[in-house]
């Protein structure tokens, strides 16, 4: 029987079991097909309190680690497959084995829509991301021209900061018009550095050859005329898919499938916590997930000794 299971070992999760271990609760973390999660495919964090010249983001995740391992958190490289809160102690199916555990951190994080073609993924971490904030202002992007693939707020927001560093930031969207709110789209289309390229797709990401972004082949889905546009960078910016699929018809969700908080980290299941980006869909940094890692710890910690009373 656990005290603790937290599911997922980004900066939510791990904050969640260094909080817990210090509170001799001893707890275990499962870290997922991915540990780490996605600031492990973050070559440089420059925006992590405490690093004044950047850090790795899988040193960073390692870093968290072993300071929650040092006081007494438990790891298990694996997956959950299965969950039941129907009642307590709740059980989870981790690689096939069953575990009871008294309180649940859910700390699974989300991932970034991808566009599926060609070079994408050869290209990540090469040119290729999926957030301005973590990475643009990295040296291979100053200066440069950039290219940005969205029409909703997010696009906006991320190719309207790409601005203090790329020379222009192309914005590409599959539409005649930006589907983000009008303040948003107002402001990044009065940008001079910002050009949108409308009704157009990106087919191809280059140049896996020379192992770095060097441009992009669009194609204009009204005249299927295909082009190439030199860049330097390619932040696609097209939505995040939280990964709580495995929770579904277990926990309170909205529509887009992240868990929903009810006062502090707690969940509509007694007993569930809830922290980073699984149920956060405005912040989205590795600093506010670590930060409602915390704050899910405590409140496990707080209901925990209220039972023991």
């Amino acid at each position: 029987m656990e005290n603790v299971v937290i599911i997922g070992s980004g900066c939510a999760g791990w904050t969640a079991a260094l909080y817990t271990a210090r509170a001799d609760l001893q707890p275990l973390l499962v870290t997922g097909k991915h540990p780490g999660g996605l600031l492990t495919t973050t070559s440089i964090v420059e925006n992590f309190p405490g690093f004044p010249e950047g850090v790795d983001g899988f040193e960073l995740m390692t870093r968290m680690q072993k300071q929650a391992e040092r006081f007494g958190a438990k790891t298990t490289f694996g997956m959950v497959d299965a969950v039941d809160f129907s009642k307590r102690p709740f059980t989870l199916t981790i690689d096939g084995e069953k575990v009871e555990a008294k309180t649940i951190i859910i700390a699974t994080g989300a991932g970034h829509k991808h566009l599926g073609v060609e070079g994408e993924a050869m290209l990540e971490t090469k040119g290729v991301t999926y957030c301005a904030t973590c990475d643009g202002a990295l040296p291979h992007f100053r200066d440069k021209p950039l290219v940005v693939v969205g029409g909703g707020d997010s696009a906006c927001e991320e190719a309207m900061y790409l601005t203090r560093f790329g020379s222009t930031v192309h914005l590409i969207h599959r539409r005649d018009s930006l589907r983000a709110s009008k303040i948003m789209a107002d402001r990044a289309l009065a940008n001079p550095k910002i050009k949108p390229i409308w009704n157009s797709v990106v087919t191809e990401v280059l140049d896996v050859k020379q192992d770095k972004v060097t441009a992009v082949r669009l194609k204009d889905i009204k005249s299927n005329i295909e082009s190439t546009l030199e860049c330097s960078g390619v932040f696609v910016a097209i939505g995040h898919v939280p990964n709580t699929s495995i929770f579904k018809g277990a926990i309170e969700m909205d529509e887009n499938g992240y868990i929903l908080r009810k006062e502090g980290s707690r969940t509509n299941v007694e007993g569930v916590f809830v922290a980073g980006d699984c149920s956060d869909h405005v912040y989205r940094q590795a600093v506010t997930a670590a930060g409602m890692g915390c704050a899910a710890a405590i409140d496990a910690e707080r209901f925990l000794a209220a039972e023991t009373k």
